[in-house]
């Protein structure tokens, strides 16, 4: 993936395409994408964390997962994962895209549909199990239709030769083809972690619908697939746009890209393993990754100069790195979860950690200082709203990270009354991060007005 044309960006020589086009593209990529992130800020209020809440409700309740059907456990992971995450992610990828013509609208607004309407029947057979035989396979197929929607529009991008640069003919020593970012092949790595993830999961729930017994994979099943979702998925494209943004946005140095490539191959052989049912070692490849990526990003080091923090709360920074001290938390508590847990409170503490601590963490303190700009809006609409939300998600999740292990595994039965606290912090952190949000998208002053008006 690329960075978006800018609306400014000068027009080759003999282009027939005017500003006036230009502008008006930009505008379309712009509104579908604010279409992709109110529909991910749906799936995560609404049907992941609200439906999350309920459930630890329920566990906190009755002191055990027991009396909760699974699918309810997975109807919420599938609507933050595919539902939340996923379409932030395929909405900034179309963006990121050059398109001409029909393709600008057509292909990621069909992408849109599927997919949403995909990651709702999901929902719906979960928690309801109405018709779920049908339904798994139809929204699982639905789901992989729209990712290879995605790969086909992104296989027709590539990075232009010296020879295709306007301006730069065919020369005898012209410079080779330039070597791929390491930005972008960790977002590669992370991509077909995701085409992975839905075909497995496609396989799954054909398999399922004609052998199961409840709309819900087996624990064994669902293990893998998770360290596939997290790990394969989520882990490698959140890592691909931290070295794309984070030395301009934190006035670091560039990424090095030999310790990146080592991260990933750790992360990969991680993931491998895990897939392969060897939890032990997986954990350990797993959390080395971790590790890895902090010299990486040069999150360690003294910024250069301050941080850019326009239009946004100035506590960004700290929370960036908060991000990736969870991260490695979980890949802490992944090892301690593979050798000593019995109830599964290690094991969702861990997973608590990376994808609430580490990818939520990430989302709301890059989300405010990206989409904005990406959707065409001038200001994010407060940031307030964006320091109040961070605050409560990181107090939520420290609560839950140290409750779950010592409630689910017996060790201290006060932890039972302190579950619920910790989501009702995080389900406030979600509601706000997601009203402010969709006020900047709906109501904020749009970038194209002054553009459009002089066109």
């Amino acid at each position: 993936m690329a960075t978006a044309l800018p609306i400014k960006t000068a027009l080759p020589p003999g282009s027939a395409m005017s500003i006036a086009e230009t502008i008006h593209r930009e505008r379309q990529k712009s509104l579908l994408l604010r279409a992709w992130i109110l529909c991910g800020l749906f799936f995560m209020a609404l049907p992941g964390t609200l439906l999350g809440y309920s459930n630890l409700m329920a566990i906190s309740t009755h002191h055990g997962l027991s009396s909760l059907p699974p699918a309810w456990l997975e109807g919420h992971g599938h609507a933050q994962m595919f539902g939340w995450i996923g379409s932030f992610i395929l909405g900034i990828g179309f963006y990121s895209q050059p398109a001409r013509g029909r393709s600008v609208v057509r292909l990621p607004l069909a992408c849109l549909t599927l997919w949403s309407v995909g990651v709702a029947l999901r929902w719906l057979a979960n928690i309801y199990s109405w018709h779920w035989r049908i339904l798994l396979p139809v929204s699982a197929g639905m789901e992989l239709a729209a990712v290879l929607l995605f790969l086909k529009a992104a296989s027709h991008h590539k990075m232009p030769s010296p020879e295709e640069i306007p301006g730069k003919g065919q020369r005898a020593d012209a410079k080779p083809r330039p070597k791929m970012e390491i930005w972008m092949v960790s977002v590669m790595v992370g991509t077909a972690g995701l085409a992975a993830a839905v075909v497995f999961d496609f396989v799954e729930c054909l398999i399922l619908s004609a052998r199961g017994a409840s709309p819900s994979f087996p624990h064994a099943l669902d293990q893998k697939y998770l360290v596939l979702l997290a790990w394969g998925f989520l882990v490698p494209i959140v890592w691909g746009f931290s070295a794309r943004w984070f030395s301009a946005f934190l006035a670091i140095p560039k990424p090095d890209a030999r310790w990146v490539r080592v991260a990933l191959l750790l992360d990969v052989l991680g993931v491998l393993v895990g897939v392969a049912g060897w939890s032990m070692l997986a954990t350990m490849l797993l959390t080395s990754s971790a590790v890895a990526i902090l010299p990486a990003l040069h999150l360690t080091r003294r910024p250069n100069g301050p941080a850019k923090v326009q239009g946004i709360h100035p506590s960004f920074p700290f929370f960036i790195r908060m991000a990736y001290f969870w991260l490695a938390i979980a890949g802490g508590m992944s090892i301690w979860a593979a050798s000593a847990d019995m109830h599964g409170g290690i094991w969702g503490a861990s997973r608590h950690a990376l994808t609430v601590g580490f990818a939520a963490t990430m989302v709301f303190s890059i989300g405010p200082r990206i989409l904005p700009h990406f959707g065409g809006v001038r200001a994010l609409f407060s940031k307030r709203l964006m320091l109040a939300s961070l605050v409560l998600l990181q107090s939520g999740c420290s609560l839950r990270v140290f409750s779950e292990p010592l409630a689910y595994e017996g060790i201290a039965n006060f932890a039972w009354k302190t579950l619920p606290i910790s989501g009702m912090l995080e389900l406030s952190a979600v509601l706000l991060f997601a009203l402010n949000m969709s006020l900047t998208l709906l109501f904020g002053r749009s970038s194209f007005a002054p553009q459009e008006a002089s066109a």
